[in-house]
């Protein structure tokens, strides 16, 4: 008896030291070879999830308790990001490092990306340590794993897609009085004083989607409600941080306004590509889910090459059946564009969706003709030809 628990002991503390129970809240797993040559070329410090939980705080811009940085493309970025967070994406850091122009040199900044296999927030790191910023950490884990233990911050688009198709529970935590003065058409209020007396009000299904707002990125009102959510077991909650101030700069009809304003019809878009791939709700997205399922079934149509734009190392560890492999990062649009096999739809599709997105902007943005190129935004892991893929929701 006492073998059989010596061995099951040495089992256990075998799968702590490689990180397979690294679904413990306390457990950290391991860099890709190629991020974790970054981080120790960088000289910098990782720092686990509960560091960065009580980092975020209350979860306000003036209230967490170090700088959050998030390293990802600005799109990514407004789908969901760390409470309190600033976008600097790496491929962009000149253009929005400026937002850190009144921040002290030795201020506590925390820099994250789309997890463990991420680049980007090693570059993000070193960047502003180059800069001058002599607290830089890295919360290399990432938005992937705060996702699934806590709420995030979303964009105006994401809420204003949410509000139009009816797809969330949004919540007004600010007092009733100001709720009935002018709101977001459709919220609920439950003022974050209130939440005891009103829970009755959450939703009945604890998976249901659900966004908070109050009054901007100073209110921790919001945060408040969003938390309560996460303690009663809600999976899916998220924060409007810019609140009721940024609906309105919008334009955005709120119930004071909403029968003064003449309704617009929106051009509709198209569905479908020319050669036949469902488009997703985002710019340059194909639908994520349909995808998904054809890649599964190993149904991916014969006009659609999936081009992965990660580096030859991490393609050559696994890849998407069928994909080949051009690296976007190094390249720019004329040189990228031209790598691309002619006569065909185009995919692009790296880890998390990141760089997916920037190789499609990147030749956009350089005017080329992107009719039939197109991203794939998903959580990718793949050992040899086995994935396992996790769509990312769409913005809008």
């Amino acid at each position: 008896m006492k073998t059989k628990m010596i061995l099951k002991s040495l089992v256990v503390l075998g799968l702590l030291s490689t990180g397979a129970l690294a679904n413990d809240p306390g457990m950290l797993t391991k860099p890709s070879p190629k991020v974790q040559g970054m981080i120790d070329k960088f000289n910098l410090k990782v720092v686990d999830y509960k560091y960065a939980k009580g980092k975020v705080a209350k979860g306000t811009r003036n209230g967490a308790k170090a700088l959050f940085i998030d390293a990802r493309p600005n799109k990514k970025y407004k789908g969901g990001t760390i409470p309190s967070s600033l976008n600097i994406p790496d491929t962009e850091y000149s253009k929005y490092v400026g937002q850190l122009k009144d921040v002290k040199k030795n201020k506590e900044i925390i820099v994250y990306c789309g997890g463990w296999k991420c680049g980007k927030s090693p570059k993000v790191a070193n960047m502003l340590k180059k800069d001058g910023f002599t607290n830089v950490k890295l919360y290399q884990a990432g938005e992937p794993e705060w996702k699934k233990k806590s709420y995030r911050e979303v964009d105006l688009a994401v809420v204003k897609g949410a509000q139009a198709k009816n797809a969330a529970v949004i919540i007004d935590a600010r007092p009733y009085k100001m709720f009935l003065k002018e709101t977001i058409p459709g919220a609920v209020s439950i003022p974050d004083t209130q939440m005891d007396k009103l829970k009755g009000r959450f939703p009945v299904s604890q998976i249901e989607k659900v966004i908070t707002f109050c009054g901007g990125y100073k209110c921790g009102k919001s945060h408040k409600v969003a938390k309560k959510l996460l303690s009663l077991g809600y999976k899916d909650v998220s924060v409007f941080a810019a609140g009721m101030p940024a609906w309105k700069k919008a334009g955005l009809a709120t119930t004071k306004s909403a029968s003064k304003m003449m309704k617009k019809e929106a051009p509709a878009k198209p569905t479908m590509s020319k050669n036949g791939l469902k488009l997703g709700p985002d710019e340059g997205s194909v639908d994520g889910y349909w995808f998904d399922k054809l890649i599964k079934a190993n149904k991916v149509p014969s006009y659609v090459q999936i081009v992965d734009v990660t580096s030859p190392e991490e393609f050559k560890s696994g890849h998407l059946k069928g994909a080949i492999n051009i690296p976007a990062e190094p390249l720019k649009a004329n040189a990228l564009y031209a790598k691309l096999p002619k006569g065909k739809t185009i995919v692009f599709n790296c880890t998390a969706g990141g760089r997916s997105i920037e190789a499609w902007q990147k030749i956009k943005d350089a005017k080329l003709d992107v009719s039939e190129i197109y991203y794939f935004d998903a959580n990718i892991d793949c050992k040899g030809n086995d994935c396992k893929i996790e769509v990312n929701e769409p913005i809008e």
